[in-house]
């Protein structure tokens, strides 16, 4: 992780709105420490995302986002054990920070070629990692998980996809 820091430029977050769909608290430490990109290039967001990790039991299979150039999102996302399925646009509302469908949704991480994100909230109702261009590789998994427990998720709570 000592060696990602450097890479990394991170915003300081303070707490947001939270989803509908999940508790408050259910990954993460409500009103814990969180941060978001402050460097995310929005610019490299567009295009077909894979969900290549979740929090929660199973109960459904991994979903998936596609953002458009104008910046809308779709999404089908295993959230907390549940489908959830949302459109809208992703309307900043700070550094790496979006407001979308009614939820909060951080970017904690982008790796260097924009080829994984790590999606968290403030709430801790849910933490997901996204992937393009195929099965994610095992460092960049290891760096998604290092960054959710850096932002106090409950790892015992985190599943590959």
């Amino acid at each position: 992780m000592s060696r990602l820091m450097p890479v990394l430029v991170l915003g300081l977050a303070g707490c947001m709105a939270t989803p509908p769909e999940a508790p408050q608290g259910a990954f993460r430490p409500k009103g814990g420490q969180i941060y978001s990109s402050a460097v995310l290039d929005t610019s490299k967001l567009p295009g077909s995302w894979r969900q290549v990790g979740g929090f929660g039991p199973e109960g459904c299979s991994p979903g998936g986002v596609e953002i458009s150039s104008s910046g809308a999102a779709a999404f089908r996302l295993c959230l907390g054990g549940r489908d959830i399925k949302g459109k809208g646009k992703l309307k900043p509302v700070g550094p790496g920070r979006f407001a979308v469908a009614g939820q909060e949704w951080w970017v904690l991480w982008a790796d260097g070629d924009y080829r994984t994100l790590v999606i968290g909230t403030p709430s801790g109702a849910f933490g997901f990692v996204l992937n393009r261009g195929g099965a994610i590789s095992a460092d960049r998994m290891a760096a998604a998980r290092q960054i959710l427990d850096w932002n106090g998720y409950d790892l015992t709570q985190f599943r590959p996809m």
